[in-house]
């Protein structure tokens, strides 16, 4: 029986290839497409939402939501994804979106859900923290929540926070404090799993679908990234898939794990206390390692599947 998950996202590059990896996969029902302003403003990741899940012909509902964190100001990464989110790649427009907020529809999948199912946030977790902070009854409902979210070190978006965390780290800490199973992907883990041109060139070799095209275009306009060496780029929101639809490529670890809630340099950094120093319990269920050879052959094998 698949696994019926609600994914949150706002793409984005590497979005894109989670929702591609989801929506290729039988082993996930994606129940619902939840969208927030994160990589790029709300008017740009919906639409860029509607369009990957079109380009796939799945039937999952879009529903857009949250354009800027509980607290203080919205803030994009354009360097990364371009003005667009999607590197200018241009895709076909996709549907439209339905009219409830995307917190609502969380709130009300889970409400009349007839089995657990799992929150899988990829953006800053505005969307889901809303959903449950609202209504904290349907907890009850939730099987687990992985998020690309955090790191063990440094940041990526300061030199303290990764991008999501620090995009909305008080949306962040109430998901890890809300009782829930909660599963890590963060920036450590994702550094193991670049994607360099051979492994585009492999990708592009490997089939001529519309998702596979549209896959390789959006990835290669991703810089590689300075901080990891110049060699590649991490495909940070498609680990977090990877975990939910082929879990043996990953050694984890639980961790308590508390956020910076704070006002000055620290702001969104993630305290991963991997060694139990503290005493706290673990809140959170930390991926440390992954098969990165496996991982790459997981993307190939279900972008294909896609048309």
């Amino acid at each position: 029986m698949s696994l019926p998950i609600i994914l949150d996202c706002d793409p984005g590059t590497d979005d894109a290839l989670a929702l591609f990896l989801a929506l290729g996969s039988p082993e996930l029902n994606v129940l619902a497409v939840t969208v927030a302003g994160g990589n790029v403003g709300l008017d740009r990741t919906l639409p860029n939402a509607l369009a990957l899940v079109g380009l796939t012909g799945a039937a999952v509902p879009v529903f857009a939501g949250a354009d800027r964190p509980l607290l203080g100001a919205f803030t994009s990464e354009t360097a990364v994804h371009g003005n667009d989110g999607l590197g200018g790649v241009v895709l076909p427009p996709g549907g439209v979106a339905e009219a409830e907020h995307a917190a609502d529809a969380i709130r009300r999948i889970l409400r009349t859900a007839t089995q657990p199912v799992v929150l899988v946030g990829i953006g800053p977790a505005t969307n889901i923290a809303l959903a449950l902070a609202t209504e904290p009854a349907i907890l009850a409902n939730v099987a687990q929540i992985v998020l690309m979210a955090g790191a063990w070190g440094e940041g990526n978006a300061t030199p303290a926070a990764e991008f999501n965390a620090l995009s909305d780290p008080e949306a962040l800490a109430i998901v890890l404090r809300c009782g829930r199973p909660v599963v890590l992907a963060t920036l450590e883990i994702a550094a193991q799993a670049l994607c360099t041109a051979s492994h585009l060139a492999a990708w592009r070799a490997s089939g001529n679908g519309r998702c596979l095209t549209a896959a390789c275009d959006i990835q290669g306009s991703v810089p590689f990234s300075r901080r990891l060496g110049g060699t590649g780029a991490a495909l940070y929101d498609p680990v977090a898939l990877a975990w939910l639809v082929q879990p043996s490529l990953f050694e984890t670890r639980p961790a308590s794990v508390e956020v910076d809630l704070g006002p000055g340099p620290s702001r969104g950094r993630t305290i991963v206390d991997r060694w139990g120093r503290t005493g706290a319990p673990a809140n959170a269920t930390v991926l440390e390692r992954i098969d990165a050879a496996g991982f790459f052959a997981l993307l190939t094998e279900r972008f294909n599947w896609l048309p």
